[in-house]
């Protein structure tokens, strides 16, 4: 069995190197693949794919540069598209998540359990970094939402870390271009009526100085999409 490994990389010279190396040593499944989509990086991340490659020649690292920034749904479309396993996990390309997490991601799908793994920052005895309080206000409420909607009991709808059997994703189509790609993900999980498991996971949040993407306008505009994705495909 294959594990496919999905890297939206948008402008992360700094550490994309570093979650590669974190990836790489991880022995999750005997067979797995990196599909790093770069998203119109232009901070001199693009110059880093062939040292990457180099660094590791024994295992299966494939590169897709899109022309210009589309947007983290975007990239995930392509690399979704690109995957070869029977398994499909997102990793961001920062160092907020650790790819330690894997086998407890993994095993709900491995038993038999699970259709959907969602690794989640707010359950468990993981360590956490701890940041800023009207973020973590905004992902509950966001995730209240998207569970009044859809009828799941999860704790983090935003976050990274989910997993999928490739004939999950194959059976949704995706749409959205930015962040609005979690809501949607979770509507249409929980439209076909997937199992869904939730795990929880260590996170090591950073700050905008260090690098952190997401504001308050994608908040509105996730907003916008669990109710969009309720109703409408």
């Amino acid at each position: 069995m294959k594990l496919s490994i999905v890297i939206p990389v948008f402008n992360e010279a700094a550490t994309l190197q570093e979650i590669v190396r974190r990836v790489v040593k991880v022995e999750s499944l005997p067979e797995k693949e990196l599909i790093l989509v770069d998203d119109g990086s232009t901070d001199g991340t693009r110059d880093l794919y062939e040292l990457i490659q180099a660094e590791h020649p024994d295992h299966c690292i494939r590169v897709i540069l899109h022309d210009r920034n589309r947007g983290k749904g975007a990239a995930l479309r392509t690399g979704f598209e690109q995957a070869t396993g029977e398994i499909i996990l997102i990793q961001d390309a920062d160092l907020e998540y650790d790819p330690r997490d894997y086998p407890r991601l993994l095993a709900p799908i491995l038993e038999g359990k699970a259709d959907v793994v969602y690794g989640s920052r707010f359950v468990g005895s993981e360590a956490h970094r701890v940041l800023f309080f009207w973020h973590f206000v905004g992902n509950r409420f966001l995730t209240l939402l998207s569970n009044a909607f859809t009828n799941l009991n999860l704790t983090d709808m935003e976050t990274c870390y989910k997993v999928f059997r490739a004939d999950v994703l194959k059976r949704i189509r995706i749409s959205s271009d930015r962040f609005e790609f979690e809501p949607e993900i979770t509507a249409k999980v929980a439209r076909h009526g997937f199992r869904v498991y939730e795990v929880g996971i260590s996170y090591a949040g950073r700050d905008y100085s260090e690098g952190k993407k997401i504001t308050w306008r994608d908040g509105i505009k996730a907003i916008a999409a669990i109710v969009r994705y309720r109703f409408f495909d």
